[in-house]
């Protein structure tokens, strides 16, 4: 029988502490008190100082908040984030979202993103699905040089409204799609 090297040791002990990492079940954690609070915070920083989302946020059926996604890329790229599903005003769960990318890329941002589910339906396949990913159904409200947020008629019918603020770093584009969202017990 071989020796096991230091390599293969070390890359049992990753994948083994990632097993034992995926088996807490979340109960009695902090985990959903913190998302809701971050939740709380951009909710507030969105309202204040996008007063148009306002509007929209009574439209809409359901919002799904994500607080911070942190997005990184040289060549092959990555982003994670975790959220709240809410539901008048009431969080109903709790999802991640994750993205890949490949391509001409270097460098690494955050930002924070709110979809508005305009519709029972588009609500309702957001909820039943698995592991759920934006499209090109999503259409996107964006800030102006006066900082007002663009939303018009076009956007207003679209099924899923996608609104992304509060970039900060080094990464060029910003946007949901290709973004898997899954539910999960924080």
């Amino acid at each position: 029988m071989d020796m096991m090297n230091r390599r293969n040791f070390t890359f049992a002990a990753l994948a083994g502490a990632g097993l034992t990492a995926a088996c807490g079940n979340g109960v009695g954690s902090t985990g959903g008190a913190e998302i809701d609070a971050r939740v709380d915070n951009t909710l507030n920083y969105l309202y204040t100082n996008y007063p148009n989302t306002i509007d929209l946020a009574n439209k809409s059926t359901g919002i799904l908040v994500m607080p911070l996604i942190t997005e990184a890329g040289f060549g092959f790229g990555g982003g994670y984030g975790r959220g709240a599903l809410r539901v008048n005003d009431t969080t109903v769960d709790y999802y991640s979202a994750a993205m890949g990318s490949f391509g001409l890329q270097i460098g690494a941002s955050q930002h924070a993103h709110v979809l508005f589910f305009m519709t029972e339906g588009a609500l309702a396949e957001f909820r039943r699905a698995s592991g759920w990913a934006a499209g090109a159904d999503v259409k996107y409200a964006v800030a102006d040089e006066g900082e007002t947020l663009a939303i018009d008629t076009t956007t207003t019918l679209a099924p899923v409204i996608a609104v992304i603020f509060g970039q900060a770093g080094l990464h060029v584009g910003a946007t949901v799609e290709g973004t898997k969202y899954s539910r999960i017990i924080p």
